[in-house]
């Protein structure tokens, strides 16, 4: 308890999955959070919950591909909050499981929108308010598919890999105000997004989430938990001398 106590944090795509273990773990840890998300009705419910039990938790409807509303909504929280100290960068999508030259330029530019710039305006407009604390910490949520090629997803590993080296050239552009910046890769995690992709690709979805929890060494998929929890590491003063870096949460999977 209490490891990001004092600190204030967004989560983009806070509403669902990975995004919503983030924010119930760094609420749980002392932090303030701010969920954006265009889920209204999800990140109204788990702002609602949070608060009800005491933590300090607000929901904004926010798209992360409109660089206006991703400024306001940050500065917003900024001085609602009293600062900022946490930006995760988490919101994502995997786009249309194609191969490539069958993926249309409306999907290549719609993941690289969600993405890619919703990294880069949350970065852009969180710096500001990072180098007025002192520093901070930028988490940005990459993949495996940012790191090894898993196939007929070209638009989601070229989002994925930008995610990455982003990660490290900004980690390396800000060190000296104490800023880190960090990735996190991780495998299959069951979520919304996970599901809905294994409904799009396989007849059968039990199926294929036990074939898909198969290829990891330890045998299944991941949890939001597992991720929410590398997370609070990452944002947390135990992470200190830790940026530039990937996380790799897989299971095992970039092992072999």
């Amino acid at each position: 308890m209490n490891r990001l106590a004092s600190k204030a944090a967004i989560v983009t795509g806070g509403a669902v999955g990975i995004g919503r273990a983030c924010v119930l773990r760094m609420a749980q840890e002392g932090a303030k959070v701010a969920i954006f998300d265009v889920l209204e009705a999800e990140g109204h419910s788990l702002a609602h919950e949070l608060s009800a039990l005491g933590h300090e938790v607000a929901f904004l409807n926010v798209n992360v591909t409109d660089e206006a509303a991703m400024k306001t909504a940050i500065d917003e929280v900024a001085s609602r909050f009293g600062g900022l100290h946490i930006m995760v960068n988490n919101a994502g999508i995997s786009g249309t499981p194609s191969p490539t030259d069958q993926v249309s330029e409306a999907d290549w530019d719609h993941v690289q929108a969600v993405n890619v710039k919703g990294v880069f305006f949350g970065t852009k407009h969180a710096i500001p308010h990072l180098r007025a604390a002192k520093g901070g910490s930028i988490i940005n949520l990459s993949s495996i598919a940012g790191l090894i090629g898993v196939g007929n997803l070209g638009p989601y590993h070229a989002s994925k890999g930008a995610v990455r080296l982003m990660s490290k050239n900004d980690a390396i552009t800000y060190a000296a105000e104490g800023i880190r910046v960090n990735s996190i890769h991780p495998a299959y995690i069951w979520t919304p997004m996970v599901e809905n992709h294994l409904r799009a690709t396989a007849p059968d979805l039990e199926a294929a989430k036990k074939a898909a929890g198969e290829v990891h060494p330890v045998g299944h998929m991941g949890e939001p938990d597992d991720i929410a929890w590398a997370v609070v590491y990452l944002a947390s003063d135990e992470a200190k001398f830790v940026t530039g870096t990937e996380l790799v949460v897989d299971g095992g999977y970039t092992a072999r």
